[in-house]
């Protein structure tokens, strides 16, 4: 019996490796010459780093840059074979980063953004793979660009300050002395938002208030992006702040996308591709994948659902192990997941559930008894 195993990460609980291997030894509990292949899997966001450089003999680099508030913090990025740097947004820029009482989208940066694709540029790195999940920002992005040379100056000729509040008097906008380098390199972003920058469907008025924002702090974000997006376009023709996921990340998408050519994509997609996930489901007999939800959501490009629709590619059964399952479920089964089943074997509290010895059991166990039951019934292509 050929498998692969491919699960997302359970956030707060399990990596996506641990939990990978903890089904595999659910596995081989039930047929122990099976041959299990254990492959990380993220969508984009979290986890994204440690399951690409997991897969492609990566490794990890830590690195200090400027975090949200313009304190220090550090900043673990991927470098893979063929000088390619995996970054998640979230290490520098992430909301959760920011203590709650803090959060305030005025004055947090993508400063720190910039500084980690620079340090990757300076080690070798030329094609980039960015994750754009859980920002705390929303300063359209010109942190990054700052930091990788890009002028952006305020009515009075000085560099705009960090924030959405350096948009408030932006006046000039500048890529003259951007890095050089940054002409050689190639950037691939994990985005599953459609936003776009500005109005009712952008950055400020959707994602704003999560960040710190009310609705008269939306409203002037609002127009400051418009603001900027107009300088852009006068030095940028291609410039599109109508563009779906130019607003992901509070604007980080339309700075990706304008002022370094970027192409938005579904971040699963971006993962099976470079994993080549593929190549081992098409000689697979079963796919096992699973994240820590499974809900209607999860149809909407998450990473399980990406696994199975691959699958079904080439006729794979597909099994889902999650720990917990919610609202709009079903929809799993029509989008490729044969079966799919909770972790959990009782009613326990939400402490129990995510302590990691706690989960790893809880995962190796469910798995061990949905192989039971292929056992019995037959199933054994040994």
């Amino acid at each position: 019996m050929n498998v692969v195993i491919a699960i997302d990460s359970l956030k707060g609980s399990l990596s996506s490796m641990e939990a990978g291997q903890a089904a595999r030894e659910g596995i081989l509990k039930v047929f122990p010459k099976a041959n299990v292949d254990v492959c990380p899997l993220a969508d984009g966001g979290e986890g994204t780093v440690e399951a690409l450089a997991g897969s492609i003999n990566g490794r990890i680099r830590e690195v200090e840059v400027t975090g949200p508030l313009g304190e220090k913090v550090i900043c673990k990025y991927g470098m893979l074979e063929g000088g390619i740097g995996v970054i998640e947004m979230a290490e520098a820029a992430g909301l959760a980063l920011v203590p709650s009482n803090l959060r305030n989208p005025l004055h947090t940066t993508t400063y720190g953004v910039g500084e980690a694709i620079k340090d990757s540029i300076e080690n070798g790195c030329r094609k980039f793979i960015i994750g754009l999940g859980g920002s705390a920002t929303n300063d359209g992005g010109m942190g990054m660009l700052q930091a990788l040379g890009f002028e952006f100056l305020d009515n009075n000729g000085k560099p705009a300050a960090f924030g959405a509040k350096g948009l408030e008097n932006l006046a000039f906008i500048s890529g003259e002395h951007a890095m050089p380098q940054l002409g050689e390199c190639e950037f691939h972003v994990a985005c599953d938002v459609e936003n776009t920058l500005c109005g009712h469907n952008g950055c400020s008025a959707v994602f704003g208030p999560q960040k710190g924002a009310d609705e008269e702090l939306v409203g002037r974000m609002d127009q400051w992006m418009d603001h900027y997006a107009r300088l852009a376009m006068e030095k940028f023709p291609s410039a599109n702040p109508l563009y779906p996921g130019a607003g992901a990340a509070g604007g980080l998408g339309f700075a990706f996308l304008t002022f370094l050519h970027a192409s938005l994509e579904s971040g699963i997609e971006i993962v099976l591709k470079e994993t080549g996930l593929e190549g081992k489901i098409r000689n697979a007999d079963i796919v096992v994948t699973g994240e820590g939800r499974l809900d209607g959501q999860s149809v909407m490009g998450k990473a399980p659902v990406g696994v199975a629709r691959l699958a079904k590619k080439y006729g794979k059964p597909v099994l889902a192990f999650a720990g917990s399952l919610g609202k709009g479920v079903k929809e799993c089964n029509a989008n490729g997941i044969d079966a799919y089943f909770s972790i959990l074997p009782r009613i326990i509290t939400l402490e129990e559930a995510m302590e990691t010895e706690n989960a790893k059991k809880h995962m190796a166990d469910a798995v061990e008894q949905a192989f039971r039951l292929m056992a019995v019934s037959g199933y054994s292509p040994l």
